[in-house]
Formats: structure tokens, C-alpha cells, sequence
């Protein structure tokens, strides 16, 4: 008999669909990403694009749908339970989420910030969680600020302090939402240069992100939603090619002016 070798996806979404009352943001998506994939998740303002990143984090909870990481399954066709809502927070200490406006906690250092996960969430000792921590802001050249508060370092900083945050949780599955759209454009570098280090390192990355260059650069995947259905999937060497559809070839020259 024939063994499938056929590798298993690090985070699967099938069918994920979420409504805000009348208004149907998510029309069933379906999405895999392998382990070390890098998938950029485009598409035009209200396409549905960041409710489903939060859907995949339970920040927002989809109303149908299935969502898998490594071997764990989340079925929300089913009627939610006290036993789904355990497994939903196992599923999500496998995540780490890097929100657009940095959500750093503006009374805690750097390194304050960066430590509480791996204390309240994963039960570190402090002096454990506080050596990860410094070795994952080294990671992101953040160490030299690890005494600084939020309001003492610029956005790019911040977003970076962010990154770190997420890496000190050890997360199967990376997800970036608009990672840069609120910095200022001579700090999106910084932290896209680190994002593009977390991709060569073989990190499983889902990335909201507006960053043309990225998508096509970094990517390994990439994924055009239009009004909350995938509608164009693939390497980014197929889906850049003109034609790929006529809704993403009209969101790439309105990205262009």
C-alpha cells in the first residue's frame, strides 16, 4: 500500500465564514499553510482580509468553519462547549499575533512586556522568562532598549518590541496584521527587515500586509481576497503575472498611485 508523503499543514482554515450582522465579511475561505510557509494575505480595504487573521487567533470567533494548527482541531460548525473553549485556548498559546497598533503595555518596560506571556500564559520562572526575553529582543535588536518604556522608542521600535513578544510565546504559526501601516515610512524597513529574517529562518508566517515588495519578494504564498472570498491563490511568480484576475489586476494599479 501506497503512504501518502504528502506533508501536513501547519495551520488549516476551511470554510471560515463570519458575519457582522447583515453584513457578510468571510464567504467560506479555505487556506493551508506548510511549515516554513510564508503567506501574504492582499486585498482592498473591507475584502475581509484582517477579520479573518483574528478569526485564525479566536480574537474574533468565526461563525462556521474549521481551524487546525499542527494536529489540533477547532470545529465551529459545532455548538461551543466548555471543553471548546479549553481547546480554544490551547490552540491559541500555538500562535503568536502582531497587531498593527503594537498593543505594548505602556506601564511595563520593553522587557516587561516581553516577559509576561512566558510568565502568566506558559508558567516560566521569572528569571527564565527574563533570559528568553532578553535573547529574543537581541533577536530583534531591541536588547540596548530592554529598560526603555513604550513612549521612550520610536513606532518601528515598537513594532519590533512587538515581534519579540510573540516570538518569546515559541509559536507553531506567526500572524502579522498590517504589521506596518502605522509607522511612518522611514521606519518600515526596520521591521520589515526583521520579518524578512523570521522567513529565512523557516518561520510559518500568515501576513496581512499592504508591502508589494514583501508579497513578492518573501512570500511563498500568496492570497487576493476580494469582498471575502479568495480570489486569486498561488507562488507569488503566478499570481504577480497580469491577468491572474481581473479584481487583483485592479488593486495592483490602484496600489501603485
Amino acid at each position: 500500500m501506497a503512504v501518502d508523503q504528502s506533508p501536513v499543514p501547519r495551520l488549516s482554515a476551511n470554510n471560515i465564514q463570519k458575519s457582522f450582522g447583515n453584513l457578510h465579511v468571510l464567504k467560506g475561505i479555505t487556506l493551508d499553510a506548510l511549515e516554513g510557509d510564508v503567506v501574504s494575505i492582499l486585498g482592498a480595504s473591507g475584502s475581509g482580509k484582517s477579520t479573518f487573521l483574528r478569526c485564525l487567533n479566536f480574537l474574533e470567533r468565526a461563525d462556521a468553519g474549521q481551524i487546525t494548527i499542527n494536529t489540533q482541531t477547532i470545529d465551529l460548525d459545532a455548538k461551543p462547549t466548555k471543553a471548546m473553549d479549553a481547546e480554544i485556548r490551547s490552540l491559541r498559546a500555538h500562535t503568536g499575533f502582531v497587531f498593527q497598533s503594537f498593543n505594548l503595555w505602556t506601564h511595563l518596560t520593553v522587557l516587561e512586556n516581553v516577559m509576561q506571556g512566558p510568565l502568566h500564559v506558559l508558567g516560566k520562572s521569572k528569571a527564565e522568562a527574563r533570559e528568553e526575553a532578553e535573547a529574543v529582543l537581541q533577536r530583534v535588536g531591541m536588547f540596548e532598549r530592554k529598560d526603555y518604556y513604550p513612549a521612550q522608542i520610536s513606532g518601528g521600535q515598537q513594532q519590533r518590541v512587538a515581534i519579540a513578544r510573540a516570538l518569546a510565546m515559541d509559536p507553531d504559526v506567526l500572524l502579522f496584521d498590517e504589521p506596518t501601516s502605522a509607522l511612518d515610512p522611514e521606519l518600515v524597513g526596520e521591521v520589515l527587515k526583521v520579518m524578512r529574517s523570521l522567513a529565512e529562518e523557516g518561520r510559518t508566517m500568515l501576513v496581512v500586509t499592504h508591502e508589494m515588495s514583501f508579497a513578492q519578494d518573501v512570500s511563498s504564498k500568496v492570497v487576493f481576497l476580494h469582498q471575502g472570498e479568495v480570489d486569486v491563490i498561488g507562488s507569488p511568480g503566478i499570481v504577480f503575472k497580469e491577468g491572474a484576475s481581473e479584481h487583483f489586476d485592479k488593486f495592483l494599479v490602484n496600489t501603485r498611485h
